[in-house]
């Protein structure tokens, strides 16, 4: 389709919006994949890549982000209103911190790398999950002790940070759940995820 010039710089704004919004159902993951097209073939792809199941790496994003593209902590608030600087430079659809994406562009080579791209940063969290595996020996399918790792780091994994933080292991929880939820609802959509990918080319 072909925009006219002077309509360009009234659409754009929309088209972007529409690109970065977040699915509409965060809680099922048939339905986010059928709303977000190549996002399926993305996941598929860093599961075969790092051997991370898509439950897994889609629950931990639902966590950290909702599955907003430009998600950003919360900032600190003074006094109850007058709002501070953020915890942290923790960014996008994986929540991954400045240093820690800069090792995963040296560790991978993916210099171009952005952490509001979903196929970046579902890659990104698939890669993590696989140093979990190789650095603390957590399994790719134990969402629970990926999720602790994740959060913690695997300095702090590896020494119990996460043992006095009860809040962290409710958390750690919710993200194992909802991991066991996307399985069963991936199991009953996969195979049409599958042939649409082959049949529109959109997957």
């Amino acid at each position: 389709m072909r925009i006219m010039p002077r309509l360009a710089p009234l659409l754009l704004p929309l088209l972007v919006g529409c690109a970065t919004s977040p699915p509409e159902h965060v809680g099922n993951i048939c339905a986010i994949f059928r709303d977000k097209r190549g996002w399926y073939e993305d996941a598929a792809e860093a599961r075969d890549l790092w051997g991370s199941p898509i439950p897994v790496m889609m629950a931990i994003m639902h966590q950290e982000s909702r599955f907003r593209a430009k998600a950003k902590p919360p900032r600190r608030v003074f006094l109850g209103f007058i709002p501070g600087p953020r915890p942290s430079d923790a960014y996008g659809y994986s929540q991954a911190k400045a240093s820690t994406w800069e090792w995963y562009q040296k560790s991978t080579g993916e210099r171009g790398a952005d952490r509001d791209d979903f196929a970046d940063a579902i890659t990104f969290i698939g890669w993590y999950n696989y140093q979990s595996y190789k650095r603390n020996g957590i399994s790719r399918s134990d969402t629970y002790r990926l999720y602790l790792a994740y959060h913690e780091g695997h300095g702090g994994y590896g020494r119990g940070s996460y043992r006095n933080k009860d809040w962290l292991q409710t958390v750690a929880g919710k993200v194992e759940r909802q991991a066991q939820s996307y399985r069963q609802q991936l199991a009953g959509c996969e195979k049409e995820l599958q042939r649409g990918r082959g049949l529109f080319g959109w997957f």
